[in-house]
């Protein structure tokens, strides 16, 4: 028997049964529609979930601050600081898996404009740690280090920001008052959405680390800062920087311990 001859005999087969054999082909086309859809959302799903975490930082370690005891009560990390400028000066310069180190302040403020005002997250850095995030400026400049050497009151704006506080106008070059205190507005940041958790990571101010340090932070330890972003060379020297650090700072200082906290995102 040929081929010809089986094909036959399978078309006449066919013929015979034909609601059978269309039952058959349509159960045949939905079930292979129904993979090809599974596997086009389950790609879509993990494309954005991808996206929304490399929009937190590539590369990215966070080291945090000491954990404080009290009356029997722990505290989380970064309730005491333990960490200080010069750690992040050192992790930068004598760490060779590192690329970028920046020191970080932060804290919730209420940021006015005209007869206009929002509650949002504020963070006192320095330059790199814009790097760091892979978050570029869309309207006008960084902040750079001059702003830091001279504790400068500017500031960068996230897009939600700008949006509740200035509408259509233009807020570069507008003066905003942080916890009272007067900041030009030198920069607008590129918009990066939500995280993976749901947090706005739009709804953001940026200021001067030494700024912060001054003037709307203030510090029971000087030279203090509750975390350090960095930035690993590569995602194959991720563990090799952890280790690093780990061995630079210690696994604990006389405030407490540092805990070292790796983004998933290693690209």
């Amino acid at each position: 028997m040929n081929f010809l001859m089986t094909l036959r005999i399978a078309l006449k087969a066919l013929g015979r049964n034909k609601m059978r054999s269309s039952l058959t082909m349509l159960g045949i086309i939905i079930g292979v529609a129904a993979v090809i859809a599974m596997i086009a959302i389950g790609s879509g799903a993990k494309a954005r979930i991808q996206e929304q975490i490399a929009s937190m930082g590539s590369n990215l370690l966070i080291v945090l601050s000491g954990s404080a005891t009290s009356g029997g009560i722990r505290f989380g990390s970064g309730s005491v600081p333990t960490l200080t400028v010069d750690d992040s000066k050192a992790i930068a310069s004598e760490l060779s898996a590192v690329k970028y180190a920046a020191p970080v302040l932060q804290g919730v403020a209420q940021i006015v404009f005209g007869n206009q005002n929002w509650a949002t997250i504020t963070f006192a850095s320095t330059p790199e740690v814009l790097l760091i995030r892979d978050w570029p400026v869309v309207k006008g400049r960084s902040i750079i280090q001059s702003d830091v050497e001279g504790a400068a009151k500017v500031c960068l704006l996230g897009q939600t920001v700008v949006d509740n506080l200035f509408g259509d106008i233009d807020p570069v070059g507008q003066v905003v008052r942080v916890k009272q205190f007067p900041f030009t507005v030198v920069g607008v940041l590129s918009t990066k959405g939500q995280t993976t958790w749901g947090q706005d990571q739009d709804d953001v101010v940026y200021v001067p680390l030494t700024t912060g340090q001054r003037l709307l932070f203030g510090q029971q330890f000087p030279g203090m800062v509750r975390s350090i972003a960095v930035q690993a060379i590569g995602p194959d020297t991720m563990n090799l920087a952890e280790d690093q650090i780990t061995g630079l700072l210690g696994n604990a200082t006389a405030y407490g311990p540092t805990r070292i906290m790796i983004s998933p995102c290693a690209t």
